[in-house]
């Protein structure tokens, strides 16, 4: 069951291979989450030694969240990923010219899960001809429906 889809990533990239990651969340964060206020459009990925970090990502915390906590909605969260991924991810990121983006956020068991896919950027006329290409679906289904 999705929670947040990151739309803006499939217009910006070519997403050649999904990972499923778990994240180190706080408390007051997972709650949130589940309450629906999390915000991935704006997040990113990266590799920093071994382990690999979530930045950017946004997630009011609750009006009940407790006093003793100061909570950070953008503060850095790390990924959770088998040690075999994360080598493959190094590799394919520092030599290839790969970026990770994160894809959704969604539960699976009870908990919650990052999709983060390996993906190269797209050009300008990529993203002019992926819209072309929406479009003209988009147009083929009313005329469709029309008969």
């Amino acid at each position: 069951m999705g929670i947040v889809d990151n739309k803006k990533a499939f217009h910006e990239y070519f997403v050649e291979d999904r990972y499923e990651a778990g994240l180190v969340l706080q408390g007051w964060e997972a709650k949130a989450i589940r309450a629906g206020r999390a915000n991935i459009k704006e997040a990113y990925v990266l590799l920093r030694g071994d382990e690999v970090f979530l930045f950017g990502a946004h997630i009011t915390p609750l009006l009940s969240t407790g006093t003793h906590i100061v909570p950070d909605p953008v503060r850095t969260r790390k990924l959770l990923l088998h040690a075999e991924e994360i080598k493959r991810l190094i590799g394919k990121v520092e030599r290839a010219g790969y970026t990770l983006v994160p894809i959704n956020l969604h539960f699976k068991g009870g908990r919650i899960k990052l999709e983060v896919g390996l993906a190269k950027g797209k050009k300008l006329h990529d993203k002019r001809q992926t819209e072309k290409d929406r479009d003209w679906k988009r147009e083929q289904q009313r005329l469709m429906k029309t008969r």
